[in-house]
C-alpha cells in the first residue's frame, strides 16, 4: 500500500490564519514543510480517508488525481474532516464524463450531518436534500460501527473506536489491509481506549505503519493527543505486540501547540516516532 498525506494539520491549519504566536510566525517564514492542511489521507489512488475541506487545494498543490477515487472511509463529521460540498461538485453538469461510483463508509450522524450542511449552503436545497442526491452524485452511502470489520474494494477494514467527540458523536479510526501488510490511521483521539485496544488485540497480524493524533503538542486537550502521551501510546502498542517491532509510526493532525517541524522531528526522534509534511509518500 502507499500512504499520501494530503493534509497533516489540525483544524485550525498550521500557521492557523489568525494566529501570531512564534510557531505560527516561524512557520510563516520557513514555509515547506510548516505549511500543513487540514487533515485528509490517500491510500494508493482509490481509497480515501475522510472527505475534507482541504481536498481540493491538496490533489492540486501535490499533484494527486482522485479520478481513480472509489472508496471513502470517513472518520466523523467534524467539519475539519467532512466537507459534503465535495459531493455536491460530482452532480451531472459538474463534469463532462461521470466520476466512478463512491462507496462511502462512515457513521449515521455523518450522512445526517452532510445533509444538514449542504441544505444550508445551498439555496436550491432549502427544501431539503432530495432522495436520489447520493443517486445523482453516484456515491454509495454504508454505515458502519465501532468494531466493525468489513471489506472495502481490495482492502480489508476494521473500524476501531476513538476517544473523542461529545454525547451523540461517533468518531470511529481505521485499520486497513491489503495482502500483508496493515495500516492503522489514527486521527482525532486521546490515548485509546480500553474497547479500542480489545479491537486492535483482535486484529490478525501487528501494524506496519500507524499514523496517530498527536494535535496538542506541549498543550493539553481532553480528546486528543500530545507529546506526552504520544510516547507512552506508541510504547504500550509495541508491548502488546499490536505494533509491529519494527512498525513504523508518524504522527499527524497537528496543531500550532506543536513546535515547527524540523524541532518537533528532533523531539520525537528519540521515540522512533516521525513527523510527515504534507504530500509526504510512505510505503506501507
Amino acid at each position: 500500500m502507499r500512504l499520501t498525506f494530503l493534509g497533516t494539520g489540525a483544524s485550525e491549519g498550521y500557521p492557523a490564519p489568525f494566529c501570531a504566536c512564534p510557531n505560527c510566525q516561524t512557520a510563516r517564514r520557513l514555509g515547506g514543510p510548516n505549511l500543513r492542511k487540514r487533515s485528509a489521507a490517500l491510500v494508493n489512488d482509490d481509497l480515501l480517508i475522510d472527505l475534507g475541506p482541504d481536498l481540493i487545494a491538496a490533489s492540486q498543490m501535490h499533484g494527486v488525481s482522485l479520478l481513480a477515487l472509489q472508496y471513502v472511509l470517513q472518520t466523523h463529521a467534524h467539519t475539519d474532516h467532512l466537507d459534503p460540498n465535495l459531493l455536491a461538485i460530482r452532480l451531472p453538469g459538474w463534469m463532462p464524463i461521470d466520476p466512478p461510483v463512491l462507496h462511502w463508509y462512515g457513521s449515521a450522524d455523518v450522512l445526517d450531518a452532510a445533509f444538514r450542511r449542504l441544505s444550508a449552503s445551498h439555496a436550491w436545497l432549502n427544501d431539503g436534500v432530495p432522495p436520489d442526491f447520493l443517486e445523482q452524485t453516484r456515491a454509495v452511502f454504508t454505515p458502519v460501527t465501532p468494531g466493525q470489520r468489513f471489506t472495502v474494494g481490495p482492502y480489508r477494514v476494521t473500524s476501531v473506536p476513538a476517544n473523542h467527540g461529545g454525547p451523540g458523536e461517533m468518531v470511529q479510526l481505521y485499520v486497513i489491509e491489503a495482502g500483508d501488510r496493515t495500516l492503522f490511521y489514527a486521527t482525532d483521539t486521546a490515548p485509546l481506549t480500553e474497547s479500542a485496544l480489545n479491537v486492535l488485540r483482535g486484529l490478525d497480524r501487528p501494524i506496519d505503519v500507524l499514523a496517530l493524533d498527536e494535535t496538542m503538542g506541549e498543550g493539553f486537550g481532553a480528546d486528543h493527543q500530545n507529546l506526552d502521551s504520544v510516547g507512552a501510546e506508541v510504547t504500550g502498542l509495541r508491548e502488546m505486540g499490536v505494533l509491529a517491532s519494527n512498525g513504523r509510526v508518524l504522527v499527524h493532525h497537528l496543531s500550532h501547540g506543536n513546535p515547527p517541524h524540523a524541532e518537533l522531528a528532533a523531539r520525537l526522534a528519540p521515540l522512533g516516532v516521525e513527523v510527515p509534511y504534507d504530500g509526504l509518500v510512505v510505503e506501507v
